[in-house]
């Protein structure tokens, strides 16, 4: 089990509700050709894998812990409140202690979702939120 696993999970989950969220919201996915239309919201995606350990002597544990982070873009000059509603909503999507999971693997969301610092770009405004996430697993 991995990080890929964890990815799959997490941006399957978004990508299911940013297609039947009205108006739907396209996803910049890492290392996926993606061309932003003129001033269109939409999101970019990220999984931010921290160390793998393993927290039992016979080393067939494994604790997979990271950072998934959803950077909210909105065209310049509109104000905060566009970018701001779409935490809330990522908040109700990604709940705290929340379980996604597949057959023999499950992931949890460990903190709230919670907004970063916003970034001012040359036609666009950032506002990334993140949640830190485990799964413990046995070989």
């Amino acid at each position: 089990m991995s990080h890929k696993i964890i990815r799959s999970l997490f941006e399957g989950r978004l990508k299911t509700w940013a297609e039947t969220r009205s108006p739907a919201l396209r996803i910049s996915y890492q290392n996926v050709d993606f061309a932003p239309t003129a001033n269109e919201t939409y999101l970019r995606a990220f999984l931010l894998p921290a160390g793998t350990n393993s927290n039992d002597l016979a080393g067939a544990h494994r604790l997979y812990t990271g950072l998934f982070q959803i950077t909210i873009v909105t065209p310049a000059g509109g104000g905060t409140g566009a970018a701001e509603g779409l935490v809330d909503e990522l908040a109700a999507l990604f709940p705290l202690n929340d379980r996604l999971t597949k057959p023999g693997f499950s992931a949890q969301v460990m903190t709230p979702v919670e907004p970063g610092p916003e970034q001012q770009e040359d036609t666009a405004f950032a506002l990334p939120v993140s949640f830190q996430y485990r799964a413990d697993t046995t070989t």
